[in-house]
């Protein structure tokens, strides 16, 4: 008999989602994705996933347990035991559904790159902020978790353009580090990413 996760999951029984008592890697990653996108008190915590929603099969859990088993990076661990992530809007930017076409593993180190800090970007684009003491705009990116500048500019236009151009090369070479490991969707994603100015105003 189903049961329904979150109200809407539909666990048919038919795949094992709990190994003595714990829950097995792939309902785990079923129920805090159904989590993120039909609970309130969740969402309200976490409002970047406001809106997000779930295909009609990543609703059946013996559906995606099958494709998790197909899926380059799954069941993947990093250097430090962090598994890979299951992420849905590196392929497509701002994509807001979690299905079978949208969504990919990948590695930490990758994952950390794209996290989204719109919320503490203040009044200017990602990658800029006021130098109160120069009166310029500054403009900076965080390499391996650490804040690098990028200099000093007249405007906020031309600080974002210097960190356009520095974090997608990055990308670029990230995207070359990983390329034997990760999916080739993946790979190409990154090789064609942009950082758009509007996209990243808060």
């Amino acid at each position: 008999m189903s049961k329904l996760v979150c109200g809407v999951g539909i666990n048919d029984r038919t795949r094992p989602a709990f190994v003595d008592g714990k829950p097995v890697k792939e309902y785990d990653l079923w129920q805090s994705m159904l989590k993120r996108c039909f609970s309130d008190k969740y969402q309200t915590r976490y409002t970047t996933y406001k809106g997000c929603n779930i295909s009609d099969n990543f609703l059946h859990y013996s559906f995606f347990y099958n494709w998790c088993h197909q899926q380059i990076g799954f069941g993947n661990v990093g250097e430090k035991g962090r598994s890979w992530c299951l992420d849905k809007d590196i392929l497509f930017t701002g994509n807001k559904l979690y299905s079978e076409n949208t969504c990919v593993f990948v590695p930490q180190e990758i994952n950390t790159f794209f996290t989204d800090s719109g919320a503490k970007r203040g009044e200017y684009p990602v990658g800029v902020n006021f130098h109160k003491a120069s009166g310029k705009f500054k403009a900076h990116c965080r390499v391996n978790g650490k804040k690098q500048h990028l200099g000093y500019f007249n405007t906020p236009e031309e600080a974002f353009v210097a960190y356009k151009t520095f974090k997608e090369v990055l990308c670029k070479k990230l995207a070359l580090k990983w390329q034997s490991e990760i999916d080739t969707r993946l790979f190409n994603a990154m090789m064609s990413w942009s950082v758009s100015y509007e996209h990243n105003l808060p």
